[in-house]
C-alpha cells in the first residue's frame, strides 16, 4: 500500500510540474502575442525589433491580461524611434480612377479648329 501512495504521489508531482510547464508557456505565448499587437499599434515597420525587447518587464495579472506591453513599446519607440514609421503596404494610396470612360465630342459640340484636327486624325489612322 505504501509503494501505491509513493507511485500515486509520484505521479501527481508529475502532473503538477506538466501543468506549471504548460501554464507558463500559455503565458509565454500569451505575452508575445500582446507584445506584436502592442507593436503593430505604435507603427513599428519590422516585427523583428520585438527581439530587442525584455519580454521580462511585461506580466500577466491574476484575470489573464497583459500588463507593460504598451508602455514597453513607447520606451522602444522612444530609444529606437527608426523601427517605427508609416507601416508599408502592397496596397495603393491613390484614389481609384474613374470609372465611367471619357465620353467622346461629338461633332456638333467641336468648333471649326477642332472639328477639323479630329478630321485629320481619324484620316490619318486609316
Amino acid at each position: 500500500m505504501s509503494e501505491e501512495r509513493q507511485d500515486d504521489a509520484a505521479r501527481v508531482a508529475a502532473l503538477e510540474r506538466r501543468l506549471a510547464e504548460t501554464e507558463a508557456q500559455g503565458r509565454a505565448f500569451l505575452i508575445q502575442a500582446e507584445l506584436r499587437h502592442a507593436a503593430e499599434r505604435a507603427g513599428m515597420v519590422d516585427p523583428d525589433g520585438l527581439k530587442l525587447i525584455d519580454a521580462a518587464a511585461v506580466k500577466v495579472n491574476d484575470a489573464g491580461e497583459v500588463e507593460g506591453a504598451a508602455a514597453l513599446m513607447a520606451d522602444l519607440k522612444r530609444r529606437k524611434p527608426w523601427l517605427f514609421g508609416a507601416p508599408s503596404s502592397s496596397s495603393s494610396t491613390a484614389a481609384a480612377p474613374n470609372s465611367d470612360p471619357p465620353a467622346a465630342k461629338s461633332a456638333m459640340q467641336m468648333d471649326d479648329a477642332e472639328w477639323r484636327a479630329a478630321r485629320t486624325e481619324l484620316l490619318r489612322r486609316r
